[in-house]
């Protein structure tokens, strides 16, 4: 399954709003595409959690799915709207059972990138980890099987290829970018560098 096979599937219009197909969402990672392995994959949910959770890629999609179109606007001036399919985080988190004091959910990917979120955001923007995009399956070089759909914020913040989710109550906590002088917070309408 490729980038071409996906935009020759995708929809490009979704509820009468015309989208961005799905090659104009550039590759921009650190060390190239991953190829995941659908049947090995594991998300993590550990931390400030009651119970660890290990789930499979058939154990995530088969939470409630949302649909959603969303923005985003890359740091390296592009953007692009697409509709987005997956799961809401607050429910992965909820069966996980958040401790009182938890404050932030750091997305690790398997590349090895990070970064970090404060739970309120993630709660009261219906935030979702996101497995297809204007109606296909993610390609492994967009992030497959899981994109974090961070509406709202810079680029950066969307990470690609999650695996991890670590509940903390590191509110100074630094992701990839971060430690490299980039805001924390990354809202979209301010700038992006500290």
């Amino acid at each position: 399954y490729t980038l071409a096979d996906a935009a020759a599937a995708e929809v490009r219009e979704y509820e009468g709003q015309q989208l961005s197909s799905v090659m104009d969402f550039r590759e921009n990672s650190l060390s190239g595409p991953r190829l995941i392995d659908r049947d090995t994959y594991t998300l993590t949910i550990g931390g400030l959690v009651e119970q660890e959770r290990v789930l499979s890629y058939d154990d995530v999609i088969g939470h409630a799915t949302r649909r959603q179109v969303a923005t985003l606007m890359c740091e390296e001036g592009w953007e692009v709207t697409l509709l987005w399919e997956g799961v809401l985080v607050r429910d992965l988190l909820a069966e996980a059972g958040i401790l009182p004091t938890a404050k932030v959910a750091i997305f690790r990917s398997v590349d090895g990138y990070s970064t970090s979120l404060f739970l309120d955001y993630l709660y009261d923007n219906d935030i979702i980890l996101a497995h297809r995009m204007n109606g296909v399956t993610i390609p492994p070089e967009l992030g497959f099987p899981f994109q974090l759909v961070a509406e709202g914020k810079w680029g950066y913040k969307w990470i690609k290829w999650t695996h991890e989710i670590e509940v903390s109550d590191d509110i100074l906590y630094e992701g990839y970018w971060e430690s490299r002088g980039f805001s924390n917070v990354a809202n979209d309408d301010e700038a992006f560098l500290d």
